[in-house]
């Protein structure tokens, strides 16, 4: 029988199914819907301030929980570690609970340590942040006592990292590897929440005041404004991301990132120790002007660049949203493979980079060839930041038997890994 190259390829992918993912595509489209919601309504009735940013993420959140747990019904998983059938006595699990408590209060005051001595964090924008952090603080602090009272009833394993740190400050002997574990978990949190709800008021802000009818008549206005709303949602999804560590969504954190290399990838990419900022030693801007200053007059051209950024920064915004309430850095919260990640393991990197160089277009200079160059360069240099934090985040993951199948299937069948085969060896 002649051989059929069809047939074969279809029987191939037949037999080489996608390793299923860990988070349903509903959940981040429901967050998605309720945030655009509560835009409308802010529009309706012209709340733009910081409260009403905040109202946005409670609306992007609500639906994403109500999607996880009435459709998805994560917390029935085997991945949380807990029992419902069969909860203990409490009577059983209380000095546990106790114990696990000293060690999450503990944390908390060492971020609020941090937080205190570090002047940047009460400046500009991250001011809102800590007024946030301090309105949060008393209610997570009355909260987490019969949350853990509650869930340690049920876990499966409850002594975690949270009660080894207790258990060593009330004098037990330390399990240096679980604490380790627990606090770079809360570093990352400590770290990055922070920067998430000190950007989120600006971008909202510039969505409900911006005017409709000037973006319908002008390319320029119509791609900075879905730009902006593209990034909104961003930053909205990822700020519940890290708020959300919750076991009994599924979201909890497995582990964080235990290599220095990843971290200092990942860190100098935003304040304050961020390299790519204005006047930082990657900053590519100095002589270089954006794409509409090189385009204007040409309202063809606007309006295709302009489609293009909002395509890729649409990419980035999708690849945020298909974490659902999982978002982080530098952590293991379960393999993702659906939406933009069934074509590429890291869409928001390479949208994010691509974006740059179209919106920037360092090689064309208001200045010399030297400004064109340097430009050129470091841009050149932030895309090899990006692609060691992507090296370095595989690292970590790869060890997971989820994240292993993942990363097998998409050397395999991903449209991007084999694209760049094809661009560098010439076959896929």
């Amino acid at each position: 029988m002649l051989h059929d190259p069809v047939r074969a390829a279809r029987a191939d992918r037949a037999n080489d199914p996608r390793p299923r993912s860990a988070v349903s595509g509903g959940v981040g489209i429901a967050g998605v819907a309720g945030l655009a919601s509560w835009i409308a309504v802010a529009r309706r009735f012209g709340m733009d301030g910081p409260w009403s940013a905040l109202v946005g993420l409670a609306a992007c959140a609500l639906p994403m929980i109500g999607w996880s747990l009435a459709i998805d019904k994560v917390h029935r998983r085997a991945s949380t570690g807990i029992g419902w059938a069969s909860p203990r006595p409490w009577r059983e699990t209380v000095d546990t609970s106790l114990v696990k408590l000293a060690g999450l209060w503990a944390t908390w005051g060492g971020m609020a340590l941090i937080y205190f001595a570090g002047r940047f964090y009460w400046q500009g924008p991250f001011a809102f942040a800590m007024w946030c952090l301090a309105w949060i603080a008393p209610a997570a602090f009355v909260v987490s006592v019969p949350y853990v009272l509650w869930l340690d009833r049920r876990l499966e394993s409850p002594r975690d990292g949270a009660w080894a740190l207790g258990a060593w400050l009330t004098g037990a002997p330390a399990d240096a590897p679980a604490i380790a574990g627990h606090l770079r978990a809360w570093a990352v949190k400590a770290f990055f929440l922070p920067f998430m709800l000190a950007i989120v008021p600006p971008g909202f802000a510039q969505v409900v005041r911006a005017d409709l009818s000037r973006a319908a008549g002008d390319p320029v206005a119509l791609s900075n404004l879905l730009t902006t709303l593209m990034f909104v949602v961003d930053v909205a999804l990822a700020s519940v991301g890290y708020l959300l560590t919750l076991r009994p969504l599924d979201s909890h954190i497995r582990s964080a990132n235990p290599w220095a290399a990843a971290w200092a990838a990942a860190l100098v990419c935003y304040p304050p120790l961020i390299l790519m900022g204005t006047n930082g030693p990657l900053d590519y801007h100095p002589g270089t002007a954006d794409w509409t200053w090189w385009l204007a007059g040409h309202p063809l051209l606007l309006a295709a660049w302009g489609a293009a950024l909002v395509a890729l920064t649409a990419v980035y915004a999708a690849a945020t949203c298909a974490f659902g309430l999982r978002f982080s850095n530098l952590t293991n919260r379960g393999t993702l493979t659906h939406g933009v990640y069934a074509w590429s393991r890291h869409p928001a990197y390479l949208s994010k980079n691509a974006f740059w160089w179209l919106s920037t277009l360092p090689m064309l200079t208001t200045g010399s060839v030297t400004d064109a160059l340097r430009a050129t360069l470091l841009l050149g240099v932030v895309g090899g930041v990006y692609w060691w934090r992507a090296t370095t985040e595989e690292r970590h993951l790869l060890p997971d038997p989820d994240y292993r199948a993942y990363w097998d299937w998409m050397e395999r069948r991903g449209p991007v890994p084999r694209a760049f085969r094809w661009m560098t060896r010439g076959s896929v």
